[in-house]
């Protein structure tokens, strides 16, 4: 910890030094939050404007990869070269990331953009929460501004959704990738000014090996599943990349292993209770990113409302997301139990992403804040118990790569979710049109037409439904009733692609709920096991 923190003997200067690094991370925290938000509120008018809706999973598990690999790797180098170095690539990162989004000419570029945002923000949370962990040792306060931090995504919760619903309504997505930047900028200053630097080196080593045959290995699993729905299961790019991955993750097992400090310890998956924990917290995101990437394209795109409504209809969920998990932290260290609050967060959830798959066209918005506010409820406590658990379940010298590896198994369901998810959203999607358009369309319109049709953007973006509206225009003959037959065909089709999603997400979440159900329930008082647990 920096000396001037601890050992100067002005008072002054110490309340200065803490104020500026307190600043720096719950602005950073607030900052990540805004756009996790709203990108999942933009996500779809980003995909109709650019013409990428077939692409839009791509949009949401590549860039969850590499936060992946930014939160396994920048944890590791903040320990060697300090917070503040760290904090700073990774803002660069951020800033230089939302500064492409926002003049991005193609989805392709939008998608790069979003990458080089997640290597920054991948990292920025969770060394937020280290820099806390260094400005105060003692226990209490330690406990308490960790939990304030939570204030600063609770704002963002509050207001973000919404705000950026109006941004992107009345102005411009693009904006909303402007906004953030100088929002960055200032970021930037406060960590140059408060958080303190490093004095010295510690004496970690980073695994290299380790980190590159992991990315091989989920990199390739990612994009063989994504290529399901426009190549073969035969072809290269699906069971090809399928067969790469197996052998990088094999490889990757036998490198762990050895490597002095593994990257992810294959220690920490011969504990059933991480285990346990892990395949829930895995399976638990298909629904997740079904709620926060999904709904509101289904808000957008079926129900015909604004994103400014999509985004206020998702607030409750955000909120409620940010802040529950501070009374359950509560609850726990007051119960030392934790598995009641583990089956009652995933039975909610998964009875939430159920009543989802139910919706319709005609659903009721209330009925639509009503079931987020459930879903909010019901994620909200999982994080935080799933941190509490595996620092408990495990020995105290594997406390620190157990937080890691949970980090890591949530990034990569962040990753692996839309990757299974799109592809079934679009062939189903695909194949409801064929049987849903009226059978002469082709007869009437341009082929170029038809096929845009492929692309749902239609529904989201003005100027691809003034651009239908001209082409069945120019065909006096057309029957008018055969241009809203042919957006209803394409809203329905939406619905149904987008239904079966949800009813994925469902499943995903009931099967965690068996697991949990499951999981043994360990002392979590004390300072944790000195030897594994077994169970």
């Amino acid at each position: 910890m920096n000396q001037a923190l601890t050992k100067d003997g002005s008072q002054g200067f110490y309340t200065r030094s803490l104020v500026f690094s307190l600043a720096a991370v719950f602005l950073t925290y607030f900052l990540t939050f805004c756009m996790t938000l709203g990108q999942s509120i933009a996500s779809p008018m980003i995909a109709a404007d650019l013409k990428g809706m077939a692409l839009f999973s791509w949009a949401i598990s590549i860039p969850a990869l590499a936060m992946a690999f930014s939160t396994m790797l920048f944890g590791k180098l903040s320990d060697m070269y300090g917070r503040r170095t760290m904090l700073l690539i990774s803002l660069f990162f951020f800033a230089a990331g939302s500064i492409l989004a926002a003049v991005s000419p193609t989805f392709v570029f939008n998608i790069i953009a979003r990458v080089i945002i997640g290597l920054g923000l991948g990292a920025l949370s969770a060394l937020c929460f280290s820099v806390i962990g260094d400005l105060f040792t003692a226990p209490a306060e330690k406990s308490k501004w960790t939990g304030l931090l939570n204030l600063a995504a609770g704002v963002a919760a509050i207001f973000g959704p919404v705000l950026v619903g109006i941004i992107t309504d009345n102005l411009s997505w693009r904006y909303f990738f402007w906004a953030v930047v100088p929002i960055a900028i200032i970021c930037i200053l406060l960590v140059i000014i408060g958080v303190p630097g490093q004095t010295g080196r510690t004496g970690h080593q980073i695994d290299y090996t380790g980190a590159f045959i992991l990315a091989i290995a989920s990199s390739a699993m990612i994009l063989g599943v994504s290529f399901t729905d426009r190549h073969p299961w035969v072809s290269f790019y699906v069971m090809g990349l399928l067969i790469i991955s197996i052998v990088f993750w094999c490889l990757f097992i036998l490198v762990e292993l050895k490597a002095e400090e593994p990257i992810l310890d294959p220690q920490v998956f011969t504990n059933r209770t991480f285990l346990t924990a892990a395949v829930a917290a895995f399976l638990s995101f298909f629904g997740f990113i079904g709620i926060m990437n999904y709904y509101p394209l289904f808000i957008q795109g079926v129900q015909g409302a604004s994103a400014k409504l999509s985004g206020a209809m998702l607030t409750p969920f955000t909120v409620l997301m940010a802040f529950t998990g501070v009374p359950a932290g509560l609850l726990i260290a007051r119960t030392k139990r934790y598995k009641w609050n583990f089956i009652m967060s995933y039975g909610v959830l998964t009875a939430a992403m159920f009543m989802l798959f139910l919706f319709n066209q005609k659903t009721p918005i209330w009925l639509g804040v009503v079931v987020m506010i459930f879903g909010g409820f019901g994620v909200g406590a999982i994080p935080t118990t799933n941190i509490l658990v595996v620092q408990f379940a495990l020995p105290k010298k594997f406390r620190g790569v157990s937080v890691a590896a949970i980090f890591f198994i949530v990034a990569l369901g962040t990753a692996a979710a839309p990757a299974i998810l799109g592809p079934a959203m679009n062939a189903t999607y695909n194949k409801s049109l064929n049987s849903l358009l009226p059978q002469d369309l082709n007869l009437h319109i341009d082929t170029a037409t038809l096929e845009s049709l492929a692309d749902p953007r239609v529904l989201m973006s003005k100027e691809a439904m003034d651009e239908l509206k001209d082409a069945f225009g120019e065909n006096e003959a057309i029957n008018p009733a055969l241009f809203d037959e042919t957006v209803q065909a394409v809203r329905d089709s939406l619905q149904t692609g987008l239904k079966i999603l949800f009813l994925i997400g469902a499943v995903a979440l009931f099967i965690a709920f068996l697991f949990i159900i499951t999981i043994p329930e360990v002392p979590i008082e004390g300072g944790g096991p000195d030897e594994p647990h077994k169970e």
